[in-house]
């Protein structure tokens, strides 16, 4: 599945640069006008009106393939199978952490309150 996901991909991509490579060759519809006056486009390759027949038809193929890939595409990505369970499945769980034994207070000579559970407040 993912070679032909790829390769999808490829054609996507060279049909989208044909798209923007042949809209920049062609010409605009006030172009035709200087060509009717003898500009030199009758010498072309393909005639006075071959080239941008031809242009054009190939712009819309070029065009109707990257529909069809960006849709191809579009489905694929739609249709992976999805997993099931939880997000925080997979987690890593950590140890906690355990406190040391001795506690620096008790080493330090501090007064420990041993007898009541309760400190006198001062009111």
């Amino acid at each position: 599945m993912d070679y032909l996901f790829s390769t999808i991909l490829l054609v996507h991509i060279l049909s989208a640069i044909g798209v923007i490579g042949l809209v920049l060759v062609q010409h605009g519809k006030g172009a035709d006008m200087g060509a009717a006056f003898g500009s030199g486009a009758s010498g072309s390759l393909f005639g006075a009106t071959g080239s941008a027949n031809f242009l054009s038809r190939t712009t819309a193929v070029l065009a109707a393939v990257f529909f069809i890939t960006s849709l191809t595409l579009a489905y694929i990505a739609s249709n992976k199978p999805r997993t099931t369970g939880s997000v925080m499945q997979d987690a890593v769980k950590s140890q906690p952490l355990s406190l040391p034994a001795d506690t620096s207070a008790d080493k330090a000579g501090s007064p420990v309150d041993s007898g009541s559970k309760t400190k006198d407040i001062p009111k």
